[in-house]
C-alpha cells in the first residue's frame, strides 16, 4: 500500500498528510472480502480520529474488475448508517464529489485545501470522502 496525501504526494508509512490532517485509507488493497473491508474502515476511522484528522478519503474501488462494486456498496451503506448514528459528520460518494454538491461545498468551506483534491469533479466512483 502506498499512502498518498490528497495532493498526490507519498507521505510515508503513516496514512496521513501531516501538514493538513487529511488521511487516505485504501480499503481495496489486497482484495479483501466485504467484511474485511468494513473492519478496515472501522480501524482507519479510529486511527484517523486518534491522529486528529478532520477528513478521511476512503479508496474502496468501484467494481472495475467485473465483480460489481461490492466493496463500494457495503462501505457506502456503512458510511450512511454512521452518519445516521452520529458517528461521522457526513460523507460524499466519489460520484458526488464536486463543488455543485452541497455537502462537498460545505466541507470545502471548512477545509479549503480539499479544493486541490485530484478526484474533485471527476465522478470517481471508487472513493468516498468522510468528514469526521
Amino acid at each position: 500500500m502506498i499512502p498518498l496525501c490528497l495532493c498526490g504526494s507519498v507521505v510515508g508509512v503513516v496514512l496521513v498528510c501531516l501538514m493538513r490532517k487529511i488521511w487516505v485509507a485504501n480499503l481495496e488493497s489486497g482484495r479483501p472480502s466485504a467484511n474485511e473491508a468494513l473492519l478496515r474502515l472501522d480501524f482507519e476511522l479510529a486511527r484517523a480520529r486518534r491522529a486528529g484528522a478532520a477528513v478521511l478519503k476512503v479508496i474502496h474501488g468501484y467494481g472495475s474488475s467485473g465483480v460489481g462494486g461490492v466493496l463500494r456498496d457495503v462501505v457506502q451503506v456503512a458510511l450512511g448508517q454512521m452518519v445516521a448514528d452520529g458517528k461521522i459528520r457526513a460523507f460524499v460518494a466519489g460520484e458526488d464529489w464536486r463543488i455543485s454538491n452541497e455537502t462537498t461545498w460545505e466541507t470545502q468551506k471548512r477545509m479549503p485545501e480539499l479544493k486541490r483534491d485530484r478526484d474533485l469533479g471527476r465522478g470517481n466512483k471508487g472513493i468516498s470522502i468522510v468528514l469526521l
